[in-house]
């Protein structure tokens, strides 16, 4: 960074600092002022968000963010590589915990990309123990800024969460610290902007919170009633009674709906999954 942004970033946190009308005596007090300073036009709203996300992670436990094991896409360490490869094709992960005898034996951490080996002509046969990563462990109780430091001094992308007893109990990853602070990173599995629904497999698809159940409706033939609420992040909510986790799912008659991406304040993408194989209508629009 030059002298230059560094002398603008000092005038502009100089700008917050006079702006407030005391020294914070908390988090909470000093979230405030720095809306306030915000609202005064000092900085936007994008800005406010990433600063009460930094000042979050180090009030943030590993447990708040994890996703929880019953949702975690397991490799087991004797499946074969055909099997594998179906598991990155359906999830659209790139790291895989191997486990052994049960899901609280982890064995190693498997990436997806390694697997390209065996593309390779005259590649030895598959041996899951030539291809394991080591893994990590972390504690749920862990803090997320210490985790963030642990993170990148290790160069490791993902833990597995255990709790007092050493059982697993999730998995995080560098990307769920970072989203706490910049808000959620779109991938390459996300639907586009201009699409509420797009198909994944056979019977999976990627519907955004915000679809009118109208339209979600006359994709799926499904007939869910749209008086209580308008949108299927309102009908989920509302069947879970409360607002749920990334990684949590529930079924609402024959549909699974699993929440994908969600913060503190509202559902952003589930994972729809149908009964059976299902093809939507040729002539069902997918515009928001």
């Amino acid at each position: 960074m030059s002298d230059q942004s560094h002398g603008g970033t000092g005038r502009w946190l100089k700008r917050i600092t006079k702006s407030m009308s005391g020294e914070p005596r908390d988090l909470s007090e000093l979230i405030e002022d720095l809306g306030e300073a915000s609202a005064r036009g000092l900085f936007d709203a994008d800005a406010l968000a990433m600063l009460e996300g930094v000042l979050s992670v180090a009030e943030t436990q590993v447990r708040d963010i994890m996703v929880p094991r019953s949702q975690i896409v397991f490799v087991e360490r004797d499946e074969s590589p055909e099997r594998i490869v179906q598991h990155v094709v359906e999830s659209g992960h790139s790291r895989f915990p191997v486990i052994g005898e049960d899901r609280d034996e982890i064995l190693g951490i498997l990436l997806a990309k390694d697997l390209l080996r065996l593309q390779i002509a005259g590649a030895p046969p598959f041996d899951m123990r030539e291809y394991m990563r080591a893994a990590v462990f972390v504690p749920e109780s862990k803090r997320l800024n210490v985790l963030l430091k642990e993170f990148r001094r290790s160069h490791n992308h993902l833990a597995i969460v255990v709790d007092e007893y050493g059982g697993v109990c999730g998995l995080v990853t560098i990307e769920d610290v970072i989203e706490q602070i910049v808000g959620e990173i779109d991938d390459e599995h996300d639907v586009d902007d201009d699409q509420s629904i797009r198909k994944e497999g056979a019977r999976e698809f990627s519907v955004r919170a915000l679809t009118p159940i109208e339209m979600f409706n006359r994709y799926f033939g499904t007939a869910y009633s749209d008086e209580e609420y308008d949108t299927i992040s309102g009908l989920v909510m509302h069947e879970f009674g409360r607002l749920p986790r990334r990684g949590e799912s529930i079924h609402v008659g024959q549909m699974e709906f699993r929440v994908v991406r969600a913060d503190r304040r509202r559902i952003d993408m589930l994972r729809v999954i149908t009964p059976a194989d299902y093809e939507p209508p040729a002539d069902e629009g997918l515009g928001g």
